[in-house]
């Protein structure tokens, strides 16, 4: 309906996405503080008043602590742990005219932020009738497949995925650099080549090809006694990079974060957010019940009257600021 309503009025198609997620709190006695719960946060009790709600962290951040026996501090995860459920949403802004919900999922709050981007995309495709050209989406979804699907090939002007890098294996943005044949470059800037290839079924959710590029002064022919970078691990066979063959991975590194392009699209990211604020007042945070379906079911409701408000505003002429 809202896409029949923005073509009447010859609204450009959708051309970036926002993707989050909102923690909502399950209506149990294990969240109230006030209560007296013995192993709250054991996530092998379950609830008894709620079958379907699972336990989750929040946020997490480390805060420094003196270590026993030390007067040196010590790094301790602090987070804020829930029984419940999470929302995921993809979000589309129209200039002017404001926010709506494209997609929306729900499941267990023991569920990480990237498990919803498969499912939720594959909605976003059915009902825009293709891929966005570019998707925003907070430092969670940094992996080398929410770059890759956003990837077109033999299009110079693919669009891409603006994700803050998380460093991750001792790399910053635009730490490692690859040469025009796509072969990361060691710390000497030589390019690293492809020892071999393996599928790899354990370290993402998706099933992907993984490859050990090796030290490129280790291999056979290579004339050099010495690492021009004096790396400390020469003596051991070199250095050695174990990264997805994607070319999402090197997106990942490469993707140009200061551009003006890739800021702009950002900012677009607060649609989603404001969108979970609407959520928030409709109740979607504690809602009053006790089972996953019908949780999954009023969160639908909440963003259905979200659109229903916001093609009410295209029909009566209502910009965003009236």
């Amino acid at each position: 309906m809202i896409r029949t309503e923005l073509v009447a009025r010859h609204v450009p198609a959708i051309g970036c996405v926002s993707l989050d997620t909102k923690h909502i709190i399950a209506w149990v006695k294990e969240n109230n503080p006030k209560a007296y719960v013995a192993n709250r946060f054991d996530k092998t009790k379950q609830p008894l008043g709620d079958p379907d709600c699972r336990l989750g962290c929040k946020r997490r951040h480390n805060r420094a602590t003196p270590a026993p026996a030390s007067n040196s501090p010590a790094a301790v995860s602090v987070g804020e742990y829930y029984w419940g459920y999470a929302s995921g949403i993809v979000v589309a802004k129209v200039p002017t005219w404001g926010e709506f919900v494209v997609a929306e999922l729900t499941q267990p709050f023991d569920q990480g932020d990237v498990t919803y981007f498969f499912p939720l995309m594959t909605q976003v495709e059915q009902r825009l009738g293709g891929k966005p050209r570019y998707g925003t989406f907070d430092a969670a979804f940094d992996a080398w497949y929410v770059y890759a699907y956003f990837y077109q090939e033999n299009q110079p002007d693919f669009g891409f995925a603006a994700v803050p890098f998380s460093e991750k294996g001792g790399y910053r943005a635009g730490g490692r650099q690859f040469d025009p044949n796509g072969l990361p470059l060691c710390k000497a800037g030589l390019a690293m080549p492809l020892q071999f290839t393996f599928t790899d079924r354990t370290t993402c959710i998706v099933e992907h090809e993984r490859g050990k590029y090796v030290c490129p002064l280790k291999s056979p022919g290579s004339v050099r006694r010495i690492c021009p970078a004096h790396h400390p691990n020469w003596k051991r066979g070199g250095c050695i990079a174990m990264m997805p063959t994607s070319i999402g991975a090197r997106l990942r590194y490469t993707l140009d974060r200061d551009s003006e392009l890739y800021k702009s699209l950002y900012r677009q990211r607060t649609a989603v957010e404001r969108i979970n604020a609407q959520a928030v007042a409709l109740g979607i945070e504690r809602p009053h019940l006790r089972n996953g379906r019908a949780i999954a079911n009023q969160n639908t409701l909440i963003y259905v009257l979200i659109n229903l408000r916001f093609i009410q505003r295209l029909r009566e002429g209502r910009t965003e600021d009236t």
